[in-house]
């Protein structure tokens, strides 16, 4: 085969051109710190590194999902804090008051503290986090209590507020308002600040109300340990999700980012390679009659 002058030419011309592809593969690769910037570049790095993103997302989303739990739990345990402490005082007040030494007058200031207590208990059943109320089951933008009826109205939405705190993985994080909030709760302290305001209501009548508020202040002593357990739960749940969010970076990142040095080391080895072509090419191209005409 007869090879002529511009065929040697026209190699030349593709070979530099393929080389100053090269380097401007390596130069973007450099300024993006990415191995590909299209998918054409490499598919197959392209569609895992979509996996690897989605996943990556779905870890983020997750990350949110705790905050909100750590917001219901902890806000609707110190709703709870104060209950049981609020029925510890009506407790004691019970006391008190079923001593037959105490006459009316005493009575009547007992009843009306109890009275504060019931509208106390009655807030804290209305405890709000944002616009969500707490302690409503599902129904988050009702308000639960409502102690200017008579009866009082109390809410027996008892469905539980579920999170995804995982893949599949789902956490209740409210507690059941019926076992705190119950409507036979402010019965039974309106029925004993009837009895303490009825002057022929004896002191053994009053203590009477120690069983039914021991019940009470059990009820929330229960809720809140099974509200601590989920909350230890959620702790655990999350340190494991923060140690996959580390490992889905990190395989993210060896799939899609660049080793720095060696792009670097590639890219002066082909700009070596380049300027050899220069070099080489200068000798191919042999002056032409046109040059000598010039």
């Amino acid at each position: 085969m007869r090879v002529t002058q511009s065929m040697l030419s026209g190699n030349m011309m593709r070979n530099l051109s393929s080389s100053f592809e090269k380097m401007g593969k390596f130069q973007d690769q450099i300024a993006t710190q990415k191995k590909i910037n299209r998918p054409s570049d490499d598919p197959v790095v392209a569609m895992k590194g979509i996996t690897y993103r989605r996943n990556m997302i779905e870890t983020e989303q997750f990350k949110r999902n705790y905050s909100e739990a750590y917001n219901w739990t902890e806000n609707s345990d110190a709703a709870l804090d104060k209950t049981g402490s609020a029925l510890q005082r009506v407790r004691e007040l019970i006391v008190q008051a079923g001593n037959d030494t105490y006459d009316a007058a005493q009575r009547k200031s007992i009843s009306e503290e109890i009275d504060q207590l019931k509208e106390h208990l009655g807030e804290l059943g209305n405890t709000k986090f944002g616009d969500k109320y707490l302690f409503n089951g599902t129904n988050t933008l009702e308000k639960p209590i409502d102690l200017s009826q008579d009866p009082a109205k109390v809410s027996a939405n008892a469905e539980s507020v579920d999170l995804e705190l995982s893949k599949g993985v789902y956490i209740s994080v409210n507690v059941d308002p019926t076992a705190v909030f119950s409507s036979d709760l402010f019965d039974d302290l309106d029925s004993l600040i009837a009895g303490l305001n009825d002057p022929d209501t004896e002191g053994k009548d009053i203590s009477g109300f120690l069983n039914q508020m021991d019940g009470h202040i059990s009820n929330v002593t229960d809720t809140r340990a099974n509200l601590g357990a989920r909350h230890n739960r959620v702790e655990l749940m999350e340190i494991r999700v923060g140690e996959q969010e580390v490992t889905a970076t990190k395989i993210m990142s060896e799939n899609e980012d660049i080793d720095f040095e060696k792009v670097i080391t590639d890219l002066k080895v082909q700009e070596s390679v380049h300027r050899a072509a220069l070099s080489i090419g200068s000798r191919i191209v042999q002056p032409s009659l046109m040059d000598f005409l010039r």
